[in-house]
């Protein structure tokens, strides 16, 4: 190769390079070798550039300290740049520190919270106020996540986000909390703060007025001896016009303030209702060998308080295994926790498909009559127990057109009011309905259990009932933060333990003591073989 030859090589390969670089925004690949892709963004969120027409931009408000002393604000940035990258230009991401740029009173008023960290540095400890929050605008609109420090449901609040503002609809969803004994902002603060964060407008309804039309779906929370028939009619009517519904159902109420007493509840057409719709939650408790084990206090010798933990048939350790794999809401079922539940018969009519969610193990078994749930009276438990052995349904899913509970029958008319219910549409709209047997799964008992995986449950229920079954894929394929104890199948956790005991009992002390007499014989050997011949 001659001179001229080189420098001809040379020019081509630079301008090679040059067009490459100015190619690779539109020329590009990435490579995610981890387990369920956790650094890949759903397709949903790289498809979400074709729903946008202008542009949205994306703020992440994040302290240069913070970034410096912890790895989690970086794998978030990394995040939101995917966003950018797959947007064709749609989505724009900018980092800004609110101290350098003297923003941090106006990032406040926003609702981006300031927190505070304790570092040490040359051996002085030292609190500093940072901020990690993240600012999502869209022509007119803003939408603010606080406080961002975990990738656990980060895409799943940015591109649920993105997706209601560019289609300028509202997260909302309306709350019958009918039970007497329970009220929303004590009993169900932990529901009501996940919905909050998730991103929803909360609004609580009461039972017997009017449940708007534009309302995208309702929960209702017990109620079966509380709502009348003026109340269910409402229920109805909106369900009738396309409304959908979540259902949390018990048949028999368990007094946890009174020394665990059940009782049968009159049912004063709610649970009918919900029968006629094609899911039926019995009067029976269901039990199961996959259980929680709890505290329970109890009166000893010479009239002391004891606490023993027992493990409580009750409270029912659903497994993941158990969900089925076949509906967005349980795709990537984490188990859930239930308490006192009742079993549900599935039988739809012809206009309704029901689905089953998730079930019980095979090991478990009901109590028909004669309830007990007293931890002192253990040996009740287990009265029914070879006659009702068996897989029982826990919760299940209905769409379709459900049939009027009122159809042919005269409005209801509460007395002493004047007021007139309106007419049901003239012809019924498609709907989703969810049922589960236990009204307390949402209640402030999944502090007292650790059951957060609860309020996943919920939060996917929730969305499949708004139809953002897409977006229900993003949470399905988040990694889970298992708890300590989510082995709770009694076998498998047997086996672990097992192995656990064998190997800090028996093989490493083994080990050692093989490790040093192996170097104790090497030592030897060449002490002797030091040692001059005689």
């Amino acid at each position: 190769m001659n001179k001229r030859q080189a420098m001809v090589l040379s020019i081509l390969s630079v301008a090679a390079i040059v067009l490459g670089l100015l190619l690779s925004r539109r020329l590009w690949f990435r490579l995610d070798l981890t387990k369920n892709k956790a650094y890949t963004i759903a397709e949903v969120s790289r498809n979400l550039h074709r729903e946008i027409e202008d542009q949205v931009r994306i703020t992440y408000f994040l302290s240069d300290r913070l970034a410096k002393i912890h790895p989690v604000p970086g794998e978030i940035e990394d995040l939101l740049r995917e966003y950018s990258a797959y947007s064709r230009g749609k989505i724009q991401v900018t980092v800004r520190d609110p101290a350098k740029a003297g923003l941090t009173a106006t990032v406040e008023q926003l609702g981006i919270l300031p927190q505070q960290i304790q570092s040490i540095e040359q051996d002085q400890a030292s609190v500093s106020t940072v901020y990690s929050g993240v600012l999502i605008e869209y022509l007119d609109q803003a939408e603010v996540l606080p406080f961002v420090f975990s990738l656990d449901t980060l895409e799943y609040d940015l591109s649920s986000r993105i997706r209601h503002m560019v289609r300028g609809t509202q997260r909302e969803l309306g709350v019958i909390a009918a039970e007497s004994d329970k009220n929303w902002g004590g009993d169900y603060a932990y529901l009501n703060q996940a919905l909050v964060q998730s991103g929803y407008r909360v609004r609580l309804l009461t039972p017997g007025d009017e449940i708007p039309d534009t309302l995208p779906l309702i929960i209702v929370l017990g109620g079966a001896e509380e709502l009348d028939e003026w109340d269910l009619y409402r229920i109805d009517r909106y369900i009738q016009g396309g409304g959908k519904a979540l259902f949390a159902l018990e048949t028999i109420t368990v007094d946890s303030r009174n020394n665990l007493q059940p009782r049968v509840l009159m049912d004063q057409g709610l649970l009918a209702m919900v029968s006629y719709y094609g899911a039926t939650v019995r009067p029976e408790l269901v039990l199961d060998q996959s259980s929680l084990t709890i505290p329970f206090q109890s009166m000893g010798s010479y009239n002391t308080m004891q606490v023993r933990l027992v493990r409580y048939p009750h409270w029912i350790s659903v497994l993941p295994q158990n969900g089925s794999k076949d509906h967005p809401i349980t795709a990537g079922f984490a188990g859930v926790d239930l308490f006192w539940a009742n079993p549900i018969s599935l039988n739809p009519p012809e206009s309704v498909d029901a689905e089953i969610l998730f079930t019980t193990t095979p090991d478990a078994w009901r109590m028909t009559r004669d309830f007990e749930t007293n931890p002192d009276a253990e040996y009740l438990f287990f009265r029914e127990q070879p006659d009702t052995t068996g897989t029982e349904i826990l919760a299940a899913a209905l769409s379709g057109t459900m049939p009027s509970w009122f159809e042919g029958v005269p409005k209801p008319v509460r007395e002493g009011s004047s007021e007139t219910l309106p007419d049901m549409p003239r012809s019924a709209r498609e709907s989703r309905i969810v049922v589960v047997g236990d009204s307390d799964l949402a209640t402030t008992l999944i502090q007292y259990t650790r059951s957060n995986r609860n309020l996943n449950f919920l939060l996917q229920a929730v969305d499949w009932l708004g139809n953002d079954d897409d977006i229900i894929g993003i949470r399905n394929r988040e990694p889970q933060a298992g708890r300590l104890d989510s082995i709770s199948d009694p076998v498998e956790r047997g086996r672990v333990m097992l192995f656990s005991q064998i190997l800090n009992v028996v093989i490493i002390p083994l080990g050692v003591i093989a490790l040093g007499t192996i170097r104790f014989a090497k030592r030897k050997s060449r002490i002797k073989e030091k040692e001059p011949t005689p």
